[in-house]
């Protein structure tokens, strides 16, 4: 009954926030924005940390990467193929357990504030000297004390320079 009962308000919520942001000229609104990182340098046969920082506007949430409940949109990070170069071994951040006012009584886990998710980049020994732009997208819900918006996808790159020979 619970968890039926906020699923309902869950649905209520997006059909809001939808109707409004039609309402605003179709223009969704961004509620989290990419930080840019450094250059990663690496070099052939290499893996090295690499750290995406977002940053969640102030007065908004969004879900973390392991929601409590199943009907909500969890945060994820995904890049898109980079020829030889891999990112692996993405690790969020714990979510922050929460109750909000439609559910007192029910906490959830989201992120405010900054982002951090960690992982690992790597190319093969067989690597080319040079520099690769990686794209990806941050995936997100986000909501505020009394609504939740609808799923957005925020584009994302780094860059990584390849360099010559393998590290001693």
């Amino acid at each position: 009954m619970h968890k039926a009962l906020l699923g309902a308000c869950l649905v209520a919520a997006l059909l809001t926030a939808a109707t409004q942001a039609q309402r605003e000229g179709g223009q969704a609104r961004v509620f989290v924005e990419y930080m840019p990182a450094n250059t990663i340098t690496v070099h052939p046969g290499q893996k090295v940390p690499a750290t995406f920082t977002f940053r969640v506007k102030e007065g908004y949430h969004i879900n973390s990467n392991k929601p409590l409940l199943e009907e909500l949109i969890p945060t994820q990070v995904m890049f898109t193929g980079s020829g030889e170069l891999t990112v692996s071994k993405l690790q969020y951040p714990a979510g922050e357990l929460t109750s909000f006012p439609f559910d007192p009584t029910q906490k959830l886990s989201v992120y405010s504030g900054d982002v951090v998710v960690r992982a690992d980049v790597s190319v093969p020994a067989s690597a080319k000297p040079g520099s690769v732009t990686v794209q990806g997208e941050l995936k997100y819900q986000a909501c505020d004390n009394n609504a939740c918006y609808p799923p957005q996808k925020l584009p994302i790159s780094f860059n990584v320079k390849i360099e010559e020979g393998a590290r001693k």
